[in-house]
């Protein structure tokens, strides 16, 4: 099987000082990838998308730039979706720490 991305944003993850970020930012380098999970139920955004490192949620997808990916979430399509690190800036505010590149992945089966 081979694929392709598409770059379709990036952005710094939002809501890392109420997360477990912190925790991990050692661990966090460029080209690494993370999980998105979406939040469907979330009282403050019903399209909001929280970003993963394995169990540690790091926090969240800009509001103003998370439609596209809780659409694709919501209907099952977690596949075609990739978001890898970027930058790493330990010493930044929280707020700037980790910007992430979001990519739309098209895999073809071989024969």
């Amino acid at each position: 099987m081979s694929s392709s991305s598409r770059y379709v944003a990036d952005f710094n993850v939002a809501g890392m000082r109420y997360w477990d970020g912190a925790k991990v930012i050692s661990k966090l380098k460029p080209g690494k990838r993370l999980r998105l999970v979406a939040e469907p139920h979330n009282p403050a955004d019903p399209n909001a998308v929280a970003i993963y490192r394995k169990d540690v949620k790091l926090g969240y997808i800009p509001r103003d730039q998370n439609d596209l990916a809780a659409q694709l979430l919501r209907f099952g399509h977690d596949g075609v979706l990739e978001c890898r690190i970027l930058k790493v800036d330990k010493k930044a505010e929280t707020w700037n720490q980790v910007r992430v590149g979001l990519y739309m992945t098209d895999k073809v089966k071989g024969d």
